[in-house]
């Protein structure tokens, strides 16, 4: 499977909740809501763990913040493919998320 990169530049294509929604993968749902709810401190359900994606245009579940997200919300309201593309892009928000995750970063450089 190829990269699916998100607004932010993290990859959905190996996100578990991705992953779990594309196969049905009702175990793979159970053990990332286990480790989930220790990595982020939340009682993480095995029915939360359902994603579309990010950027795809398809109706369904999107996990957690990633619905709610403030860089899917300006991509999309720009009609934009990603951060990277941006005229703004890095904004200060983005490089405050990129300290925390610099995979997504190089995901977004690699697009530039």
């Amino acid at each position: 499977m190829g990269k699916m990169i998100a607004a932010c530049g993290l990859d959905c294509a190996v996100c578990p909740a991705y992953i779990a929604w594309k196969t049905d993968d009702q175990a793979l749902r159970v053990k990332t809501a286990a480790e989930w709810t220790v990595q982020h401190g939340f009682d993480a359900k095995p029915e939360m763990i359902n994603c579309v994606g990010c950027m795809t245009a398809a109706e369904g579940p999107r996990v957690g913040h990633c619905g709610e997200c403030e860089y899917r919300k300006c991509v999309r309201e720009k009609t934009l493919t990603s951060c990277a593309v941006c005229a703004d892009y890095p904004c200060d928000s983005l490089k405050g998320f990129h300290v925390q995750v610099p995979h997504a970063k190089t995901n977004l450089e690699s697009l530039r």
